[in-house]
């Protein structure tokens, strides 16, 4: 079935519905690697998927129009679920021009180690296809180096790469029949966002306002994950939203635990965020996946992170989600630590390091208590609870 997005201009990727890791992310509900195919005076064709997916792409380029027919690719990015299947679309497709940001060029001939017929574009540099034009946009760390966007401008439609895109296997092409269907993809952008883009705010708010600056607006966004927006304005919205930081009344109590004890001081924790009329949820590091508390992460005001000592250090898979979390440079939050210990208890003051190095508001010493906490500990760990919700999470 052809799925045409504006006059000439289809959509010819592929869907992976059984991918449920992409490196280290719990895609729980699938991909989809988005390609584009213009045709004009110079049929284009905008990024390929990853390898192994060509047939798929080929087989929908070869609905409207032959492959060999192609004139110019576009890459917007170099990432191998998007030029993964470059080489093996190039074995077919003898394209006069491969057009991609000067970063792009180098890295896809460290890649590929192929003397390719690339084409360098900045930003502002247009193409004319014939009846359309191309006009790009470098988006470098949005979110490699090489990243760029592609506009149509006379249809006013944002080829994105990487951003406003999800981790997503669907059916549906569009996001006209949201919210109601495809159920739990608003989740999804979130999640994607949270995972991948939310240590770039600060250059996404930038990005806001050089498309200001250069007076774009979009009626339709088609990125290289997920669902293409004919309804834009909501996801554009989102981000500018997350890129700002703006945190919610919410608090995440985050923890591990051996013998039951830190997990007792969490949900004690909980119940006095709950007390405070805060939305408090209950994280268990071996329960539930890293980039699913990283998506709550994302607009949470307090984050209570518990772990017991082990061998004098912080428990392993506590490590491991402070060590993820690190990276994505969470910011406008506050933060403490809390657990149990037999005889050393270096837990907290190790937790409390490493959200410092964050540049997290740490807002209370550490609460910790030596093997299993009495009801007295208990009742204060819950007061705790509600003193933090009470000063540092507002509605």
């Amino acid at each position: 079935m052809k799925v045409e997005l504006v006059p000439g201009v289809y959509w010819v990727g592929a869907i992976d519905w059984g991918i449920r890791d992409f490196h280290g992310y719990l895609t729980d509900a699938g991909s989809t690697y988005n390609a584009y195919l213009i045709v004009d005076e110079k049929i284009t064709l905008i990024d390929t998927v990853k390898k192994g997916f060509v047939p798929e792409m080929m087989a929908r380029i070869s609905e409207i129009v032959d492959p060999e027919k192609i004139d110019y690719i576009i890459s917007n990015h170099v990432e191998m679920d998007h030029s993964g299947g470059l080489p093996e679309t190039l074995q077919r497709v003898k394209p006069q021009k491969i057009f991609c940001s000067p970063r792009g060029r180098i890295d896809l001939t460290r890649h590929f180690k192929e003397d390719w017929p690339f084409q360098e574009v900045k930003t502002g540099t247009e193409l004319s296809l014939g009846r359309y034009t191309l006009m790009f946009l470098e988006t470098p760390m949005l979110h490699w180096p090489d990243s760029m966007m592609t506009l149509l401008k006379e249809e006013q439609l944002l080829f994105s790469s990487d951003a406003f895109g999800a981790h997503y296997a669907s059916s549906e092409r569009f996001d006209d029949r949201l919210p109601d269907h495809p159920p739990g993809y608003a989740h999804q952008l979130k999640k994607y966002y949270a995972n991948i883009l939310m240590p770039m705010g600060t250059l996404i708010t930038q990005l806001f306002k050089k498309i200001g600056e250069l007076g774009l607006s979009f009626k339709m966004i088609a990125p290289d994950h997920g669902l293409i927006y004919k309804n834009p304005a909501w996801v554009l919205e989102a981000y500018q939203k997350w890129a700002a930081g703006i945190a919610t009344a919410k608090g995440l109590v985050i923890y591990d635990t051996m013998w039951h004890s830190t997990e007792k001081l969490a949900r004690a924790l909980v119940e006095g965020l709950m007390d405070a009329g805060a939305e408090a949820q209950l994280h268990h590091l071996r329960s539930i996946h890293y980039s699913d508390i990283v998506t709550e992460v994302l607009d949470a005001g307090l984050l209570c992170l518990g772990s017991p000592t082990l061998n004098n250090n912080i428990f392993p898979s506590v490590g491991e989600f402070l060590t993820y979390l690190k990276g994505l440079k969470p910011k406008n939050k506050a933060a403490m630590a809390f657990g149990s210990y037999g005889w050393s208890g270096q837990a907290v003051s190790l937790i409390n390091r490493e959200l410092e190095a964050m540049q997290l508001r740490v807002v209370h010493e550490g609460f910790q208590v030596r093997y299993i906490p009495d009801p007295e500990e208990l009742d204060r760990a819950r007061a705790l609870g509600e003193k933090l919700a009470r000063e540092h999470l507002r509605a």
